[in-house]
């Protein structure tokens, strides 16, 4: 199964990327997530591993890629509380070039035994309400 959301941001593309490339901020972000601390690893080289806490419990996840020429990091889940298996996520930043804003995309690809109920967990639990997030945190006069 693959699942995607997007969204535009008012901000520009290297902007949105140098926060979102930090592999150790996601609790800064994403709502629902507690706390976000490197277990394995550092900063944001491929191969760092970090734990959350939040959206119903403990997740392991390790950064596989991060490149910073097209603005991208590709992760996966080591240990989830979600019934999902094989998920690997990648999330880009591009710029709109008319306008000078940051496309940003965030997709995954998992197998599940109901992969139509954790589409909609991952979507509506995690990419749209970490999308929405970022529109506040590079909102003009934010």
């Amino acid at each position: 199964m693959s699942t995607y959301a997007s969204t535009v941001v008012d901000a520009s593309a290297d902007e949105v990327w140098g926060y979102m490339r930090d592999f150790g901020n996601l609790a800064e972000w994403l709502p629902g997530i507690d706390l976000c601390v490197i277990e394995e690893g550092g900063g944001s080289r491929p191969g760092t591993v970090r734990r959350l806490e939040g959206l119903g419990g403990v997740y392991r996840e390790r950064l596989l890629t991060l490149d910073d020429d097209s603005r991208s990091a590709t992760y996966e889940i080591l240990e989830s509380p979600l019934p999902v298996r094989d998920y690997r996520a990648v999330y880009r930043v591009s710029p709109v070039t008319d306008s000078g804003r940051a496309f940003v995309e965030w997709s995954a690809t998992f197998a599940a035994d109901d992969v139509a109920k954790l589409d909609k967990v991952v979507v509506r639990g995690v990419f749209e309400p970490g999308l929405a997030a970022l529109h506040g945190r590079f909102r003009p006069g934010a």
